[in-house]
């Protein structure tokens, strides 16, 4: 009687894994995103380690979750993963404000983002 279990949304060659509520704004953490996309799983772990943005540390864990996820739950070849896709969206906003001059006040918003990072096997070419 217990709730019916939802067919799975991937196909069986992909891992997903994400990443919620990441203190930078999303037009920030796309840049980063854009930089893994279409990448080799290797490449991509490389290409974080050595980016100078800050949140790329953050992205490089949620990336090697999604590689430990295809490897422990779906059984995927490591070697053979890339980035298939990487979407960044708004989350919450945090709303604060700063004193102005003549009594007012004005607004800080520190926006959060999410991130869905999803791996892929590829295809063997022969």
């Amino acid at each position: 009687m217990g709730k019916q279990s939802i067919q799975r949304q991937l196909k069986d060659t992909e891992a997903l894994a994400i990443g919620n509520r990441i203190r930078v704004s999303p037009q920030k953490l796309n840049l980063v995103a854009g930089l893994i996309r279409g990448k080799s799983a290797e490449a991509a772990l490389s290409e974080l380690t050595f980016s100078k943005r800050a949140i790329a540390r953050d992205v490089k864990k949620i990336l090697q979750s999604a590689i430990a996820n295809a490897e422990n739950n779906h059984q995927l070849d490591v070697d053979q993963l890339f980035v298939a896709e990487a979407h960044v969206g708004k989350s919450l906003v945090m709303k604060r404000m700063r004193p102005r001059g003549r009594g007012r006040s004005s607004p800080i918003l520190k926006p959060f983002s999410n991130i869905t990072i999803i791996v892929r096997e590829r295809e063997e070419q022969e």
